[in-house]
């Protein structure tokens, strides 16, 4: 009954196991290189062949991975491909594809069910399929459980069940994959011993915990903590900014409390595919047993208003200026979801645009480190990055300061714009053209 959990376990900590990656994006490269680095053979799966092509090509698609990482993990062993049949080689099957929302601001698993159901008809004993999306309590269970088993494969047996979720913080080098503890969940005690044996190879501190729920959960409550606590602060600035008191020198002088104190700072909204999205999950999945999450919903209410009170302070500044906003030129700078990274997705900077754009200004944008403006699945503007000099500044009626990028020139940029809207607090001596957001 034990042998083919102990060849499985057996595989993953002599490294001859295979390991397949499932969405080889900002969660799933990371990820496939630690495994290659540490002389795994490693496939990674993805529907786009543009990028698996560029993948195999030694070439990265994500700013803070470098071509030579890719490189080297082609040497090592880790090859990417579009055919899901080839799911059959691998011993483990992480999935890493997007969790989204849909227009009604639910979950939408489309993603997990649709890969899963791909390699389900590949699937063997001695495998083991770990989830690492985010997602609301009970999808392991819901989800996956009744598709892996509906070959006749017997979980905790033959075929292993797991839900481990990312935690990626793009761009961050403070961190690495391996350097950041990694919560375990299993379907059974057996499927928790393989999954330790995965990541324990990878990860340097594995957390076990007693289900894939509570795993799940666990995902929930870190983000919905950052969710809430920006939510707070974001309408703390409101009330202050009525107050003439600036939100951002309270912060730093709370900030320099010993204990009991976490500094979260305000912006234009909340972007990355976490932050915006994972309240709702919650939230939908408790109406299942009749329960109203107000406070979490609340926060979401808060952040999701953010871009809209940005673009109010704009037309505020340009009225005062005897301006319109229909028929400015406003440049947004930055567009990435947060500092000093590539990664848009649910980027609040992308919500400005379009409130912008739908009230008829001349929306432009300046990013360095989105040149030209990504193919998204419910925004497009086709526009390329602007150059920022000081006579670029000055040729826009406005500049709206949603991204605050380390690369931006903020003394030029200040010396130049007719006004700033800065949404990041990056100005804390006053100034005649900038107005806080």
């Amino acid at each position: 009954m034990h042998q083919i959990k102990n060849e499985l376990v057996q595989q993953l900590v002599s490294r001859t196991a295979t390991i397949g990656i499932l969405g080889m994006g900002y969660v799933g490269q990371p990820l496939a290189l630690r495994y290659a680095e540490l002389g795994y053979k490693v496939i990674g799966f993805d529907i786009d062949q543009d990028k698996v092509n560029a993948l195999n090509a030694g070439k990265s698609n994500i700013e803070h991975i470098s071509d030579e990482s890719v490189a080297a993990a082609n040497a090592a062993g880790l090859e990417c491909t579009i055919d899901f049949s080839r799911t059959a080689e691998a011993d483990a099957l992480i999935l890493c594809v997007p969790t989204p929302l849909n227009k009604y601001r639910e979950p939408d698993l489309s993603f997990v069910v649709d890969t899963t159901d791909s390699f389900v008809p590949y699937l063997r004993a001695g495998q083991v399929v770990s989830l690492e999306s985010t997602t609301y309590p009970g999808t392991t269970d819901e989800e996956l459980l009744p598709r892996v088993t509906s070959g006749g494969l017997k979980v905790g047996e033959e075929i292993f069940l797991v839900y481990s979720p990312e935690r990626e913080d793009p761009g961050n080098a403070n961190f690495a994959t391996n350097t950041i503890p990694k919560v375990v969940g299993g379907h059974t005690p057996a499927c928790l011993e393989i999954g330790k044996a995965l990541y324990g190879q990878a990860i340097d501190q594995i957390v076990p915990v007693s289900s894939t729920k509570v795993a799940e959960m666990t995902k929930l409550l870190e983000n919905i903590h950052r969710a809430v606590n920006i939510g707070l602060v974001n309408e703390m600035k409101i009330v202050a900014d009525r107050m003439g008191i600036d939100i951002f020198e309270v912060i730093d002088a709370a900030a320099t409390k010993p204990f009991g104190f976490t500094a979260y700072y305000p912006g234009p909204g909340l972007g990355g595919h976490c932050i915006p999205i994972d309240p709702f999950y919650l939230t939908w999945k408790a109406r299942e047993y009749g329960l109203h999450t107000r406070f979490i919903e609340l926060s979401g209410e808060i952040n999701r208003a953010m871009p809209e009170y940005v673009v109010g302070k704009l037309v505020k500044a340009l009225n005062e200026r005897r301006k319109a906003l229909h028929g400015s030129k406003v440049l947004v700078l930055g567009i990435a979801y947060k500092k000093n990274v590539d990664d848009m997705r649910e980027s609040p900077s992308v919500e400005v645009m379009e409130l912008l754009r739908d009230n008829g200004a001349e929306v432009a944008y300046s990013d360095p480190h989105v040149p030209v403006f990504p193919k998204m699945r419910e925004h497009k503007f086709d526009l390329a990055s602007v150059a920022l000099t000081p006579e670029s500044v000055a040729g826009f009626d406005a500049v709206v300061l949603a991204t605050d990028h380390a690369k931006f020139d903020y003394e030029m940029i200040r010396a130049h714009a007719q006004v700033i809207i800065d949404s990041r607090g990056v100005y804390r001596t006053a100034a005649e053209n900038v107005v806080k957001a």
